[in-house]
């Protein structure tokens, strides 16, 4: 991935996401997790679940990333959607090789 060295949830998430798999992309999350996209926080499974299917894969959402450090991952986001692409930074929790926490915002 342009050689950033990600660890492997973020990995998984990408993949995930890029290949439009709903699946595989909240097997990325842990139990309890939360995201915040949108001026809104989801919870747990199921909410998380809804949100992967409205704000990722209906949209067709592809992530290019182009820069990782700390736990903030800055990539062009792409996709059904307006205005696009856009630059996005995701802020990681990760916990055991799992999405605990993730927060989403325009850069």
């Amino acid at each position: 991935m342009n050689d950033i060295t990600l660890p492997k949830a973020v990995e998984n998430f990408i993949a995930a996401n890029n290949a439009h798999d709903a699946t595989a992309l909240a097997a990325v999350f842990g139990a309890g997790a939360t995201v915040r996209d949108d001026g809104r926080t989801w919870a747990g499974g199921a909410e998380i679940r809804a949100w992967i299917q409205s704000h990722l894969i209906d949209p067709k959402v592809v992530i290019t990333p182009t820069s990782f450090a700390g736990d903030r991952l800055v990539a062009s986001g792409d996709g059904d959607f307006p205005g696009g692409p856009l630059s996005f930074a995701f802020v990681f929790g990760i916990e055991d090789d799992h999405v605990t926490e993730l927060a989403i915002d325009l850069v």
